[in-house]
This record gives C-alpha cells, structure tokens and sequence, in this order.
C-alpha cells in the first residue's frame, strides 16, 4: 500500500546546541551544572562513559534541555560521521549539549519518536542527509535547512508504533548477539592474562627476530621488472585490523613470478602494521589462506615463525597486541605529529616473553574455542542485519504488512 509522506521539518524540529569554550568545562556533580553532551557521545548507542559539565547558565533556551526521545545527531564532524545519531533515553541528570551536535525533537502528537529514530538512523536517510552536508577544510557541517526539507513517509500514528515495535524487537535481538560477541571477547582476555600475565614480569625475554624471519612487503610505485607480470591481490595497512582481517576492499598489484615468490603469505604469518596512529601500534593478525594467493604491501611486515613448537604464532599474535606489546613499541616508535611508526630492527628487537610451548598450545585450543563461540554468534547477527535491513525497507515503503492484505504467513 502507498504511504503518505510529511516534510521533516512538519513534524521534527532540529534544536542547535550551546556556546561555550574549553575552560568552562566543570567536574560533574558541581552545583548550578548540568551535563554537556558532544560528537563524542554520539554512537550507536548513547555513550555516557565520558559526559562533560558546564554550568546551568549557558543554557540559554528551555528546548536545549534534551528530553527522553530526543535524537542527537552529530552536525559538525568528519563526512562519514554527519548525521550519525544516538537516542535519548532518560538520563540521570538534567543535559543539554554543544554546538557541534544538534537535538532532532518529534512531535509526538505526529509521529512516534521512536519511529522517527528508526526512519532517521536508516542508511538510506543518512546516505542523504551526508550528501546534504557542507564540507569545509577539515569538517563537515550538516545543512538543517535541507534536512528539514526531507520528505518521511508518515502512516498513521497507530502504525508507525506497530512499525517501531517490529524494529525495536529484531534491533533487541541484534544488540544482544553484538554484547555477546564481546563477552567473549573479554572472556579472551582474560584467558590470555591468567595464562602469561606473570610472564611479564618475569623478564626472561628473547628477541623476536631470533625465533622468526620478518620481512617487509612489496613496494608500489617501484621499477616493475621485465619480465612478464601477473596481476594478484596484495594486503595494504587498511586490510590489517586487531587480531583481524578486513577484506572488505582488497587491491591488485601486477607482479613477476620471483617477487610473487618473495612476498606471498603463508598459512599462520603474523600481519604487522608499520605505522599509523600511537594507539594502533601492534595493530596485527593471523593469515589463514582466506585468499589462494595474496601478497603484502610494504607497510606492512610479515612475520614468519621459525619454529612452531618453539613460538605459536597465536601466542605471538595475542603477546605483540597485549598492553606489553604495545607500551614496548610505544617506547620506541618514531613520532611525528599524531602518527608513530616502527622500523623492522625495532620489530626484531621486540623482548617475546618465553612460555612452554605445551602452554602456548593449551592457549591456542582455548582461545579457539572461543572464537568457534563468537563465530555462531557473528552469523546469527549477520542474519539478524539482513532481516533488520529489509524490515525498514519494508517499512518505509508501505509495504511490511502486505502479507496481511493477502493473507499470505509472515
């Protein structure tokens, strides 16, 4: 059935933040404050683990109070990041929040608040309120005028609560496999310091290149040989996550036969990233043949365990990203402005801590284990995400009860 459709700025009204400047900040709890919400706070979920203070007096206007059901949307921040919005549910203390997010208010005699987040959160009306942003040097600002101006489709208001109690239940089920994901996580961890956190403090260390060949990747831009070449794809820094592979976008690189001997990966090489922000530092994961044939870019090391039963390549992945890890290669990185980077003598010269190799092992199954565990869950919530996705395009399109008109089962 065809849905009737209002102008955002008919039943939502976009509220800007308040003025301020650093030094007015105030500690939490100070009488005559109230807390300050910023971009920071804006995620998929309203973060509140770092909330600011900032005297009542700023407050210039009584609609700058958020209120429980408000969305606040980030409207001056990088363009991915345009739009983004949080709900508001109720909050402990009285808040409002600064000029570089704004508050969207429903009328809820129109539409449902929570419908509203719903239709607001989609990625089909972020996709267009970014397009709609303002981009000057290093931020974007969001264009409120425009946004206004976006036509929401708005069924009746029975309907549009039936519509956001659908969505409210599969987003339920979605943020319950997500903490579960990261209970395992945590559980991870702990493992992991139980285990070797002792190892730490022992001081019987060995240099890592002394128990592995390290190795950096191939070069672009370099002087292609002579001979015939062949196109394969190639690992860059933005592949390399924490303990994971992102190969989401993975590039090709043309190639003779030597350098493809050379660089390919093998099963269980540790990935490092070279360099990047201070906190990425230690940034690596496991390759296990996710690709037939890849090789790896320069910024990238390779490090390729000599001895299986002396050093677990799992075991080496979890120490090089632990809080060790990375305070060791803090201490030596180069740095620049906002960017650090390691050298592969640096690399080799990390301190690995000594462990029976019969402990290293009982790691790897348990870790596995628990990865076998999260695996579950990922493809439950990778389900979940699609059914989520298709139930807004349903909804927003008029069509999610058509099975009801023509009797056919949900």
């Amino acid at each position: 059935m065809s849905v009737e459709s209002a102008r955002l700025g008919d039943v939502a009204s976009f509220i800007r933040g308040i003025t301020f400047k650093p030094g007015d900040v105030v500690p939490l709890g100070v009488d005559g404050s109230v807390w300050c919400l910023r971009t920071k706070n804006v995620q998929a979920e309203l973060d509140l683990s770092d909330v600011w203070a900032i005297g009542a007096d700023f407050v210039k206007r009584t609609e700058q109070y958020l209120q429980a059901g408000d969305l606040l949307v980030s409207s001056a921040n990088s363009w991915n990041l345009i739009g983004k919005c949080s709900w508001v549910p109720s909050l402990e203390s009285d808040a409002t929040f600064g000029g570089f997010v704004t508050a969207l208010r429903g009328n809820p005699d129109i539409v449902d608040r929570r419908y509203l987040y719903h239709w607001f959160s989609s990625s089909r009306t972020q996709a267009v309120v970014r397009s709609f942003s303002r981009q000057t040097t290093n931020i974007a600002n969001l264009d409120l005028q425009r946004c206004s101006e976006l036509a929401i489709p708005l069924p009746p208001l029975a309907e549009q609560k039936r519509i956001a109690v659908v969505l409210d239940q599969v987003d339920t089920l979605r943020a319950k496999r997500r903490e579960a994901i990261t209970l395992l996580d945590d559980l991870a961890q702990s493992l992991f310091l139980d285990m070797f956190g002792d190892l730490f403090e022992a001081n019987q260390n060995v240099p890592l290149s002394s128990v592995s060949y390290i190795a950096s990747g191939i070069t672009k831009g370099r002087k292609e040989p002579r001979e015939e070449l062949q196109s394969v794809p190639y690992l860059a820094v933005a592949n390399v996550q924490d303990r994971a592979l992102n190969l989401s976008t993975v590039k090709n690189i043309s190639v003779s036969s030597a350098e493809i001997e050379r660089f390919r990966l093998q099963s269980e090489d540790l990935l490092l990233t070279e360099g990047g922000d201070p906190d990425k530092l230690g940034r690596g994961t496991l390759w296990n043949e996710e690709l037939p044939l890849c090789i790896h870019q320069n910024h990238v090391f390779r490090v390729r365990v000599m001895d299986r039963e002396e050093v677990d390549p799992v075991y080496l992945n979890w120490v090089i990203s632990s809080s060790y890890g990375k305070s060791y290669f803090l201490r030596t990185a180069k740095q620049t402005t906002g960017i650090a980077s390691i050298n592969k003598t640096q690399l080799g010269a990390f301190p690995l801590p000594v462990s029976p190799i019969e402990q290293q092992k009982e790691f790897r199954s348990r870790i596995e284990g628990v990865q076998a565990h999260q695996q579950v869950h990922r493809t439950h919530l990778a389900t979940l995400d699609e059914l989520f996705t298709s139930l807004q395009h349903r909804a927003f399109s008029g069509t999610l009860w058509d099975h009801e008109a023509t009797g056919d089962a949900a």
